[in-house]
């Protein structure tokens, strides 16, 4: 699939550009944190582990944070395979258009704007209410959640007028700054001996232990906290040297999440105590579900660190926001650049970044999130829940779409005759995909609040929105006929 060369658009006061990123941006270090971002680690233990104990397998958690990395690990190999033919910023646009047709192309980028900006509205609204929480309990000012949703919007909008490098110092620390308490948590806890039931390694990932309960929710969980890693591809024209900077970003990012997660997970089934993990953890949903985190790493550390940790998931929840608003504006600025958006999305400013496709993000986060707030909704529970699981879905659809287009085009190309990285890893990591899918969408309406006609809908958004991209992909070539 070939890409056009636009020029930016005039009177902006911008730089003169022909639609290109930054070169030479990015190191290892520099895209690993963008993707950990995304993949907000503090955000995905306190908010949804708890959540996947409660209603998903109970101590057996950890095994689906480790199934969930192994098939991602084999979809990363043709995925990196992939990358090294092809870099462009609208990496799943380009890979599944080159491997299954432009016009599947076409519906992937749709879809996976859709999946980035889905997911970050719902981290707006878990954001915004964390932030009017912490707020009202400092200050003592309550002021509406939806007002810090707003008001942070404008402030990615800024950071990432400012160019990538800005964006990667800030999330650096952040990052850091969330690893730092949780890995300390593991380590003590493991080197202590773990809680009142010891480490119990077989109640946590054990066949038995990953099929208890609805494994399916755990599964799902699991696979959202890896969304994030397929990053590294998308900053590959950002990146110094991408034949190697890419593909050691991505195995580094899949194997840290994929650890993290496993190990901080048992640990904390192992502090609870793994007959007794689900039960608590059930408990906290009614109260505040992030205590069955923070409780007992305050235990250990003192009561001091909560207060840390209410503070560091905010930070967590806005260094994902800044990495998915990254993720979403480089698809649209991509598809500005192949000529299927207006061409002034593929504008980019004196520091390389593309402005007027993070104002257009920015713009659709704010009409995603603000319905809920006119309608007095909960953001939590509806903004939060309902984005994610659907965000989930698109995001996984992408990933098997990849995958097949992988086996496909290396069947044709013949530039890397490798079987393991073109042929059986992409194979393997497709079947795992299907299935985790099958078993998500078995358990979807227990994510929605047993709701089945809601749940219904939502997951139907996902084949609608790719069909709709398809079809405007046909509208387009229509157009381009003729013109010729």
């Amino acid at each position: 699939m070939e890409n056009r060369t636009v020029s930016t658009a005039q009177g902006t006061g911008e730089a003169a550009t022909t639609g290109g990123l930054k070169p030479n941006a990015l190191g290892v270090l520099g895209i690993l944190f963008f993707v950990l971002a995304a993949q907000a680690p503090l955000t995905g233990i306190a908010g949804a582990v708890p959540i996947a104990a409660a209603i998903g397998n109970g101590p057996g958690v950890p095994v689906a944070y480790a199934t969930a990395g192994a098939i991602i690990l084999l979809f990363s190999v043709g995925f990196v395979a992939m990358g090294r033919r092809l870099v462009n910023a609208g990496a799943f646009y380009v890979y599944i258009g080159t491997g299954l047709g432009e016009k599947a192309g076409i519906g992937s980028a749709g879809l996976a704007t859709f999946a980035y900006c889905m997911i970050q509205a719902a981290m707006y609204g878990l954001y915004g209410a964390t932030v009017q929480g912490l707020v009202a309990a400092y200050a003592g000012v309550d002021i509406p959640w939806w007002v810090w949703a707003v008001v942070t919007m404008l402030l990615v909008q800024a950071l990432s007028w400012f160019g990538v490098e800005i964006g990667a110092r800030v999330l650096a620390l952040l990052v850091l700054l969330e690893f730092a308490f949780l890995v300390a948590f593991a380590l003590v806890t493991l080197f202590t001996g773990g809680g009142p039931e010891g480490l119990a390694p077989a109640e946590s990932f054990s066949l038995q232990a990953a099929l208890q309960g609805a494994p399916g929710v755990a599964l799902m969980f699991a696979f959202a906290s890896m969304f994030g890693f397929e990053a590294t591809a998308i900053y590959g024209e950002e990146a110094r040297d991408s034949s190697r900077t890419v593909p050691r970003a991505t195995y580094l990012a899949v194997a840290t999440v994929t650890i993290f997660f496993a190990f901080t997970t048992w640990m904390l089934v192992s502090a609870h105590g793994a007959s007794n993990a689900g039960a608590t953890a059930l408990e906290s949903l009614e109260t505040d579900s992030t205590m069955w985190v923070f409780g007992p790493v305050g235990d250990l550390f003192g009561p001091w660190v909560v207060h840390v940790l209410s503070i560091a998931l905010a930070t967590s929840l806005f260094a994902g926001i800044l990495a998915f608003h990254n993720s979403a504006n480089r698809y649209l600025f991509s598809l500005s650049r192949a000529g299927l958006l207006p061409s002034k999305l593929g504008a980019v400013n004196r520091r390389y970044a593309p402005w007027a496709a993070g104002i257009v993000q920015t713009v659709i986060a704010f009409l995603l999130v603000i319905p809920f707030a006119a309608a007095g909704q909960d953001p939590v529970l509806t903004l939060f829940s309902w984005f994610s699981g659907t965000g989930v879905l698109a995001m996984m659809l992408l990933y098997l779409l990849t995958s097949v287009s992988v086996i496909v085009f290396f069947r044709k190309d013949k530039s890397d005759t490798r079987l393991w990285n073109t042929v059986i890893a992409p194979t393997l990591g497709s079947i795992g995909l299907a299935a985790a899918i099958t078993l998500i969408l078995a358990n979807f309406s227990t994510l929605i609040d047993g709701d089945l006609w809601l749940a219904t809908v939502l997951a139907l958004t996902v084949p609608l929105v790719l069909a709709l991209s398809i079809g405007f992909s046909q509208l387009v070539s229509r157009k381009e006929e003729m013109k010729d």
